[in-house]
């Protein structure tokens, strides 16, 4: 039987979580974002919101996971050679950790550029040889303070 973690006798501490994950995409892709020429407008500004909303939306994808009340989230996007690089911050002071608002943040994040851009990505039989999401993870977390803040 599936149930939620008791996490009601657990005092709230700070936390942090770190996540990225990669886009690939064709060089034709990753041009027309650089030069501003998206036909549904700027992937990575309207990635930034969509990781944002992932991080407050978690609760609503991931039945088991604990509404928490985040205290805060950045997202970094890079244009990197071959691909996107979306990274994601999220931190809050409460009793259960935000690993999974943090690396949904990504996926939603990376799925929204696909999303604006997959009319370039198409091939001619509209399928995607080329376009891939990969290594989505958890590259640290943090618990309380006694631990030193990294960025």
């Amino acid at each position: 039987m599936a149930q939620m973690v008791e996490v009601g006798n657990k005092p709230p501490v700070n936390r942090e979580a770190f996540a990225e994950g990669f886009l690939y995409l064709s060089a034709n892709t990753l041009g027309a974002i650089r030069a501003g020429q998206i036909k549904k407008g700027d992937p990575m500004q309207v990635a930034k919101v969509a990781a944002i909303q992932a991080v407050k939306d978690t609760p609503r994808f991931l039945p088991l996971c604990h509404p928490i009340p985040i205290t805060g989230v950045d997202v970094d996007i890079e244009l990197q050679d071959e691909r996107v690089r979306l990274a994601c911050r999220v931190s809050c002071h409460y009793k259960t950790g935000v690993e999974m608002e943090a690396l949904t943040a990504v996926a939603a994040g990376l799925l929204c550029i696909w999303d604006m851009t997959k009319y370039l990505e198409k091939d001619a039989q509209g399928q995607y040889p080329d376009t891939q999401i990969r290594n989505i993870r958890v590259i640290r977390k943090i618990k309380g303070d006694h631990q030193k803040r990294e960025e």
